[in-house]
């Protein structure tokens, strides 16, 4: 019994002068998945836009939101009030402020500048290689009931998410999802995050329209080449970033 003893008195000791004199580092966690996309000045924004921003109902948007090259007669529905320096304009249906290309400056070449990141990002996206052969055109395209570790995911195809979607990782992982065609989830499905997986480190990298259904919830940056259309309801956690248009119906974008 006085050799246990001894023995732990000696390894407890031991371990002290390690932790003294920081011969063990802190614990590193290494993420999963890729690299994030960089949104440069585009990640200022949680909607953006070349052809205009539209809304009915009583959408709620808590961020900035913007347009550009086009003027602010192309946001829609919002009931805008010019603030008095003439950069931006404030809303009743957005916890932020909204830009366009016709505000006074440096608004224009602000959001010049974003929308150059926009399309950056949206070309880093679609040039990253998938992680591995299972996850090029899984599902052929039909991921609903799925759950996804982090990755690259391309798609030749589009994607359809008929039913609820889970993407389980960490919150220092990566998702990045490539798909070559359009993008769609149904009425009232979900994409589901897991142990910690933030919206955040979810890049949605789509040719095609993007289309989320009445009531859904999709988490992640919708970065689309053609228009984000989000249906009655529906609720986005993270960016609809666009080369063209993006049109809500009594939404939540946050």
């Amino acid at each position: 019994m006085k050799k246990i003893f001894k023995s732990s008195i000696v390894w407890k000791a031991m371990i002290a002068i390690v932790l003294a004199f920081g011969l063990i580092g802190p614990l590193t966690i290494f993420a999963a998945g890729p690299p994030a996309v960089g949104l440069g000045t585009a990640g200022n924004f949680v909607i953006l836009s070349k052809a205009g921003i539209s809304t009915t109902g009583a959408t709620r948007i808590t961020g900035n939101i913007g347009v550009s090259p086009i003027a602010s007669t192309a946001i829609t529905g919002f009931g805008l009030i010019k603030d008095r320096s003439g950069t931006f304009s404030r809303s009743v249906r957005v916890i932020g402020k909204v830009y366009a290309a016709n505000y006074t400056a440096p608004t224009p070449s602000i959001l010049t500048t974003a929308v150059n990141n926009m399309q950056t990002a949206y070309t880093d996206a679609a040039g990253r290689a998938p992680t591995s052969a299972a996850t090029t055109n899984l599902g052929a395209g039909s991921i609903g009931g799925l759950t996804l570790k982090p990755g690259v995911y391309k798609w030749t195809t589009g994607v359809t998410i008929p039913t609820d979607v889970t993407l389980s990782g960490s919150s220092r992982d990566t998702w990045i999802f490539q798909i070559a065609g359009t993008l769609n989830i149904s009425s009232g499905k979900h994409i589901i995050l897991k142990g910690g997986a933030l919206a955040k480190n979810i890049f949605w990298q789509v040719a095609g329209a993007t289309t989320l259904g009445t009531y859904s919830t999709f988490n992640g940056t919708i970065l689309d080449k053609t228009n984000i259309a989000i249906q009655t309801g529906a609720v986005l956690n993270g960016k609809a970033l666009a080369q063209t248009a993006v049109t809500l119906q009594a939404n939540a974008i946050k």
